[in-house]
């Protein structure tokens, strides 16, 4: 049993002297344990990159517009009765003495000249009819394009074992960096 405890305390004291080198060397920065350490940062520059951004917008304007009054019904009717007398008196004179046709075809005169004369008091009619001007909002959609300064990152030099070296970061880093430290052998 005795030499149990002698091997125990063996065991005991080589896992001391272990840790407290191991200890001692992550403390000096040169042999992190977990492959990790903390460069000093020299400098952090913002990046920036342009954006445009498309938005919409309603643009609207005051316009004037002419409204021109519905023509009156005294201008078609006039002109069918004076175009309905001129031409009675056309079917009149053409056909003189001549019966029963000589009515028919002074009627058919008579209706195309009320007609034609309808149209042209109507038309009359409605190129004398006042205007009138409003003013009416006029709206429509236009795209408007801004242009947005934007962080992308910072460029980040720092400082490890004497040596300096640069990077990327999405974010300030700060007074220091985090580094992976890879030791491998020089044989």
């Amino acid at each position: 049993m005795k030499y149990y405890k002698q091997l125990l305390v063996a065991a005991l004291v080589a896992g001391l002297v272990g840790f407290s080198a191991c200890a001692s060397a992550g403390d000096s920065g040169y042999y992190p344990h977990d492959g990790y350490d903390y460069a000093r940062v020299v400098s952090a520059t913002p990046v920036y990159t342009d954006v445009q951004v498309q938005t919409p917008r309603t643009q609207c304007w005051d316009e004037q517009v002419a409204h021109r009054q519905p023509a009156s019904p005294a201008g078609a009717v006039i002109g069918g009765l004076i175009g309905a007398a001129v031409g009675n008196k056309l079917g009149k004179n053409r056909h003189r003495g001549h019966g029963y046709r000589h009515r028919h075809d002074r009627g058919a005169s008579t209706v195309a000249g009320a007609a034609v004369g309808a149209l042209v008091g109507h038309q009359i009619s409605s190129a004398n009819a006042p205007t009138h001007y409003v003013t009416e909002q006029r709206c429509q959609v236009v795209e408007e394009v801004t242009t947005r300064r934007e962080l992308i990152g910072y460029d980040v030099r720092y400082r490890y074992n004497g040596r300096e070296y640069l990077t990327r970061t999405d974010r300030h880093p700060g007074d220091r960096i985090r580094v992976r430290v890879d030791v491998t052998p020089a044989w």
